[in-house]
């Protein structure tokens, strides 16, 4: 794969001490072919941003097609080369079917505030919680630093609840931005499970989604192909 000399000089950048978080992430902006499948299928773009202001984080997904519009976002900083989310939002808008959800964490108490449907209530949770967009950041992280145990407690729906992972090897995915040998984990749901996650990160690209696949119990599925990328200065 060939890649323009100012993203390759970037990458050099980024992958050069990936012992430290900080210079494995680098603000990008990305843009995703996305598929849904909601009882008839379209398709759209999907955005991810990445921005850094000082030692405050924000990443950002944003997707919109015909009749569904997603937006969601977290806050986060980090700590002792971990992920720490402060603030996590989700907003969905679909005919029919609207969801919000906002997350405040306090990690002096370790309780996350959760209001959802604007009926807010506290909830303790243990240190290393992530949200269900900072996980991906953290595991990231931790595909960078070579570890096999990929497991994370997500607050996700007022609950605490456990996403592990499950490392499948290497696969060659083809982009319209380039060609990847990318690392392929599966969300281990458990073997009766119908439901399946699969995401694709790519070293080369400091372990950034370049791929994802999502299969609900009912069949539909959701994907992202990652279609343009943009390094940025903040």
């Amino acid at each position: 794969m060939r890649l323009p000399s100012l993203i390759i000089s970037t990458l050099l950048f980024t992958l050069a001490l990936p012992g430290q978080a900080a210079d494995l992430l680098k603000p990008y902006k990305a843009v995703y072919k996305a598929q849904w499948d909601m009882g008839i299928s379209f398709g759209g773009n999907a955005v991810r941003e990445l921005k850094r202001n000082g030692d405050q984080w924000t990443l950002s997904l944003t997707a919109e097609a015909l009749i569904a519009k997603v937006n969601e976002f977290t806050e986060f900083s980090i700590q002792d080369q971990s992920i720490q989310p402060n603030h996590y939002e989700y907003h969905r808008k679909l005919i029919g079917s609207n969801k919000d959800a906002v997350l405040q964490f306090n990690w002096s108490t370790q309780t996350v505030l959760n209001d959802i449907a604007n009926k807010p209530w506290t909830m303790d949770v243990p240190l290393g919680t992530q949200d269900s967009l900072s996980y991906h950041m953290q595991l990231r992280l931790d595909l960078a630093a070579g570890k096999e145990t990929l497991a994370y407690k997500v607050a996700d729906g007022g609950k605490l609840k456990t996403y592990p992972f499950i490392r499948l090897g290497t696969e060659t995915v083809t982009t319209p931005v380039g060609t990847f040998e990318a690392i392929k984990v599966q969300r281990d749901r458990g073997t009766n499970s119908k439901r399946n996650t699969y995401i694709w990160c790519a070293p080369e690209l400091g372990y950034m989604v370049v791929k994802l696949q999502q299969v609900e119990k009912s069949g539909k599925e959701y994907s992202l192909l990652l279609d343009k990328l943009e390094f940025t200065d903040h």
